[in-house]
């Protein structure tokens, strides 16, 4: 029980400090706007064009894979530092999650999310 309670107090301080950042952020914040500080900066040359601009679907969706295939690399890096020292549990934890990717991977493949055209 005394477990419980601790874990209470360190979420509502957890949401506590969380909401004070918001608010903090919302009361610091720089409120005159000025034209020339709004504006994209493009090496001290005078901006051409409106900064936001639209790109294809098709970058996104590369984007989004990359960072799949980016962050399963973070995740396997430790597993493969030590492997012998995990056992053949882990081996078979790796195994699953390079198999959940490549399902995801081939999902991506049949519904044509990485085509250019």
């Amino acid at each position: 029980m005394k477990e419980l309670v601790c874990l209470a107090i360190f979420v509502i301080l957890a949401a506590l400090f969380a909401i004070a950042m918001v608010v903090a952020g919302l009361v610091c914040q720089y409120k005159h706007e000025n034209p020339l500080k709004v504006s994209a900066y493009e090496c001290g040359v005078k901006p051409l064009s409106e900064a936001r601009i639209n790109f294809d679907i098709k970058y996104f969706n590369y984007a989004i894979m990359f960072l799949i295939f980016d962050i399963e690399t973070v995740f396997l890096y430790p597993f493969a530092m030590f492997v012998n020292a995990l056992g053949l549990f882990a081996v078979i934890e790796a195994f699953i999650f390079v198999g959940l990717l490549l399902f995801g991977l081939i999902f991506g493949i049949q519904k044509k999310a990485l085509r250019w055209m």
